[in-house]
């Protein structure tokens, strides 16, 4: 263990470069990444692997590039701490562009993670950025985790402390990496519309748990797709599967493929307990007797699928309905969350997982 930390600690120093502001950098290759589902090579900040592309439908693959869910870990003592990033300058109306393609930075101080500060860029059509984090602080060794941009792609990535201070490998083992909690679902599982990464429900379960949750939110396209199905079935030793693609698969499609999808993650993980979620309940569907009609035949075709598994006598499964999961003011759009909504939804998930843990 001694040689392999040595080895990273030289590997860090012969990455480091200094810049223009006075900093070092570090390529942040350099610490270790957590929210992946897999471990294959290729580019580091995607959530698919290589070998699915030209595989899984486009819309998936493209959204596979996103890194919504991942973060950095790393210690420091600096009492600054920058950031350098590249990525693709995408923009969304009805998300904040920190949300999008910005980082997010927590710390670890009194037995919690605290958010610091975050990073984003608000020139147009820039895919280069290096923005100051956090500053004037004490400096002191602490623990950091560094949340990566929800719907866009992190191309690469390098973070800076003054010249004299140290960038290190973690020594927290938290949030726990080991048996992660694997989410499948749609744009709110993405992140729409959090106004900064560390705020998407399930980033604030995994602080809130203390558990590496993998987001496979895969924006209005949650279909059920059998590769998808194949890559969660390969995680190794997943704590629980939490299925919530509902507000994009029609009921055709869960009567499809819903039991599908289901034994795959069976047959790999005959004992994991596996959480099926409604379509939450739209504040508009109250006047939009269309979205309400879809909401319930969509709910419908989940629970039929659950009690149909119930009836087969499969164990391990957990439903969690629709009443209670939010509130009306949680929406930014009638259809995706503000931070509120975020929070909201995670207090929701929150007590079943933590039993379930």
């Amino acid at each position: 263990m001694k040689r392999i930390l040595l080895l990273v600690s030289l590997l860090a120093a012969c990455l480091a470069a200094h810049g223009q502001d006075g900093c070092q950098y570090t390529d942040a290759a350099a610490f270790p990444l957590y929210g992946k589902a897999h471990q294959e090579d290729g580019p580091r900040y995607r959530r698919l692997p290589e070998r699915l592309d030209g595989v899984v439908r486009q819309p998936v693959w493209k959204l596979g590039t996103n890194s919504a869910g991942l973060y950095i870990r790393f210690r420091s003592d600096a009492p600054t701490i920058y950031a350098k990033w590249t990525n693709t300058a995408y923009h969304m109306p009805h998300m904040t562009d920190c949300g999008v393609g910005g980082l997010d930075l927590y710390t670890w101080l009194d037995g919690k993670w605290c958010f610091v500060g975050s990073a984003f860029d608000w020139t147009a059509g820039q895919t280069e950025h290096t923005r100051k984090i956090v500053d004037n602080m004490q400096p002191a060794e602490r623990e950091y985790m560094l949340y990566l941009s929800l719907y866009d792609e992190v191309k690469s990535l390098e973070l800076g402390v003054p010249e004299g201070y140290t960038l290190e490998q973690p020594v927290l083992n938290k949030p726990v990496p080991d048996s992660p909690v694997v989410m499948y679902g749609t744009s709110i599982l993405q992140g729409c519309s959090a106004s900064r990464p560390g705020m998407a429900h399930s980033n604030i379960l995994s602080r809130r748990l203390d558990r590496t949750v993998i987001n496979l939110g895969f924006s209005g396209n949650a279909f059920l797709d059998d590769e998808i199905a194949a890559l969660m079935a390969d995680v190794e030793n997943p704590a629980v599967y939490v299925l919530d693609y509902v507000p994009n698969a029609k009921p055709e499609r869960i009567e499809e493929k819903g039991e599908t999808f289901y034994r795959t993650l069976r047959e790999k993980h005959p004992s994991t307990p596996i959480v099926f979620v409604e379509d939450p309940i739209f504040p508009h569907t109250v006047v939009d007797g269309k979205i309400a009609a879809e909401v319930t035949s969509k709910n419908a075709a989940q629970r039929a699928l659950f009690e149909k598994l119930q009836a087969a006598g499969e164990k391990n499964i957990y439903y969690l309905p629709a009443q209670g999961m939010t509130q009306p003011e949680d929406f930014v759009d009638g259809i995706h969350f503000t931070d509120q909504g975020m929070v909201h939804y995670a207090d929701y998930l929150a007590p079943l997982l933590e039993s379930l843990l």
